[in-house]
């Protein structure tokens, strides 16, 4: 999962923010917000399910389950990247060579110092894992 935390901070401290700035000046503020925040959103439930299963074993109860829908999340993620908006961002005005240099830069930087910790792990940390609704059904 670390590489996924990795990932997922070089895209929001770096890619996102690029991208995003780059789409405002081009395609209006509108058309930006509704991809870039559902991909913010996608994040943070991926970073939910992440904190969840670092605090669980695999053998727990549920762990498969969230294992489950973290990989549908990201893989669904994915598609919505590759397929919406890396072809717009293709179409901005942005040097890519120095992006993916930064971006490159900071991965190596987390892989030596560690990820930061996120607000979901922190949420996680102080309330703990909810039980889901199903679950709960499931006990009565």
């Amino acid at each position: 999962m670390l590489e996924l935390k990795i990932h997922t901070t070089v895209e929001e401290e770096i890619f996102y923010p690029a991208v995003r700035k780059a789409m405002k000046k081009k395609l209006g503020k509108e058309e930006t917000t509704d991809l870039m925040d559902e991909a913010d959103e996608e994040h943070h439930v991926a970073k939910l399910l992440i904190a969840e299963l670092e605090t669980m074993k695999p053998s727990d109860d549920h762990w498969e389950a969230k294992f489950t829908v973290l990989s549908e999340n990201v893989l669904h993620h994915v598609k919505e990247e590759e397929g919406e908006m890396f072809p717009k961002a293709r179409a901005l005005d942005i040097d890519y060579d120095a992006l993916g240099q930064q971006m490159l830069t900071r991965k190596e930087e987390l892989k030596a110092s560690g990820v930061p910790t996120f607000a979901e792990q922190e949420l996680i940390a102080k309330f703990g894992i909810a039980d889901s609704p199903a679950k709960a059904a499931m006990a009565h």
